[in-house]
């Protein structure tokens, strides 16, 4: 527990300087927007190119020296940021937990590392329910008597930082090939775009719980991705580099591969689209007059029904290859 104790400290000292080097970021872009400085044509205003057209912009000497004492700063916590980067991504490549939910689509290593050190042990949670209502996923349930019950907006109670990662981590799950992006895209159709980023980092949260009481991989992680993804680990970890040789992250930068690996993934969003249609259409008709009066669970969720709900269906005891790490699903 004490291990888990310093990495979630390391993991908060991490956000905190980011946010801080955000702040940062934000004050020279207010001081150009008020001296109406067009914006600048580099893609990164503070990197190379972009320093170096901040320095030909005529401003006040007052905000001159401003602008370079800011600048400073967030020189200063860019070198705090590597230093605590290499020491969690040493933490990380001996952490097997932290492998494994990297093979999930939008989860790196930042955000696994914050899912471990906000979790620690995996086990004393039961369910995966469980876990979701530690990270605050879960929807407010509402019921008086024998009325049926209703489910308001997620509770935000436990860990803040490693919710916002896993919403984070959704955002890129949505627009990667897959089942996961099959799952955001329909619960969009139905509640609209940010009721279904949430509903789906709270899949992302039982598919985590999954993965490592199981010990498994995810069955439709890109190897490609996940080893361009460990290989920037080792950079991070401060590991040499290899230019020059073909390492095992060499595949990623080939065109084909990428491909052959997205064909793959948009078969199995189209067998779990297949898999939710025959579930729908199996699925008994609403219930109505008693069983709705006092409040009994349908079979099948209602159209109102919160989307953070949306993974009780359809049924996890699927044994093809679509719901072999989506038992969640």
């Amino acid at each position: 527990m004490t291990q888990t104790h310093a990495l979630r400290r390391q993991v908060a000292r991490r956000a905190h300087i980011v946010r801080q080097r955000t702040r940062l970021k934000n004050q020279v872009q207010a001081i150009l927007h008020r001296n109406l400085i067009p914006r600048c044509p580099a893609a990164d205003l503070f990197g190379h190119k972009g320093r170096r057209w901040l320095a030909e912009q005529t401003l006040p000497a007052d905000e001159r020296q401003a602008v370079g004492a800011l600048l400073r700063q967030l020189d200063f916590h860019a070198q705090e940021l590597a230093i605590i980067d290499a020491e969690l991504g040493r933490v990380a490549l001996g952490s097997a937990e932290v492998r494994r939910l990297m093979t999930i689509p939008g989860v790196d290593a930042t955000v696994a590392l914050s899912i471990v050190a906000a979790v620690g042990d995996f086990a004393r949670f039961r369910s995966p329910e469980k876990l979701v209502s530690y990270l605050g996923l879960n929807p407010r349930v509402r019921q008086s008597g024998g009325q049926p019950a209703s489910h308001g907006r997620i509770t935000k109670q436990g860990r803040a930082h490693a919710r916002g990662m896993l919403v984070e981590a959704a955002w890129a799950a949505s627009k990667t090939p897959g089942p996961l992006r099959a799952f955001y895209q329909r619960v969009r159709a139905r509640r609209g775009m940010q009721v279904a980023v949430v509903a789906t980092a709270r899949k992302l949260a039982v598919l985590c719980w999954h993965l490592i009481a199981k010990g498994e991989d995810y069955a439709f992680a890109r190897p490609s991705l996940t080893a361009q993804k460990l290989r920037r680990l080792e950079l991070r970890a401060g590991m040499p580099s290899k230019r020059g040789q073909k390492g095992k992250a060499a595949g990623y930068s080939l065109k084909a591969v990428r491909a052959r690996e997205s064909a793959l993934n948009e078969q199995a969003e189209q067998a779990y689209r297949q898999l939710v249609a025959d579930w729908q259409a199996k699925a008994p008709k609403r219930e109505s007059g008693v069983a709705a009066a006092n409040g009994a669970r349908l079979s099948r969720p209602s159209d109102g029904a919160t989307a953070a709900r949306q993974d009780s269906a359809p049924d996890p005891a699927l044994r093809s290859g679509v719901d072999h790490a989506h038992s969640a699903a």
